[in-house]
Formats: structure tokens, C-alpha cells, sequence
């Protein structure tokens, strides 16, 4: 994984655990209520340590109860040029 893949990816988990403790008490609560992703999955996701599937954005959008577009609402998609 390319260090600016890292990055982008630490950036959206951070923006997922924003989301996610701001409606559950824990990681550990969300994903028991959640039978859609484990609290390891979870947690890999907020750290940035996965780069994951689009199955997987989906099921993270309906286990907070948000959309798609929500989770990547203001998100910065852009690599710098310099390479």
C-alpha cells in the first residue's frame, strides 16, 4: 500500500469513529448491534490498516444508519502530484 493510500485511508477512519461514537457507547456495542461487521473489522477501518471492498463501505453506511454519500461527504479525494 502506497503511503499515500495510508493517508486517505486514516483519514476516512477517522471520519467512521467520529460518525460511530457519536450514536454508539462503543466499538464493541456498535458491532453487536450491527450484525453486519465485526468490532476487528471495525477497528482496522478507523486505523486506516485496511483498504477495503466497496461491499464493505455499503455495509458500514447501513450499520451507522447513513448513506454512502454521507460517509464521503467533504472527503478529499486527491493524491498529490509528486511523483
Amino acid at each position: 500500500m502506497q503511503d499515500e493510500d495510508k493517508v486517505l485511508l486514516k483519514q476516512f477512519g477517522e471520519k467512521i469513529r467520529e460518525i460511530r461514537t457519536s450514536r454508539f457507547s462503543s466499538l464493541n456495542n456498535f458491532a453487536f448491534n450491527s450484525s453486519l461487521l465485526t468490532s476487528a473489522t471495525v477497528s482496522r477501518i478507523e486505523n486506516g490498516n485496511v483498504d477495503f471492498k466497496f461491499s464493505t463501505l455499503i455495509k458500514l453506511s447501513n450499520a451507522l444508519n447513513v448513506t454512502p454519500s454521507e460517509l464521503l461527504k467533504n472527503f478529499n479525494f486527491q493524491y498529490n502530484d509528486n511523483e
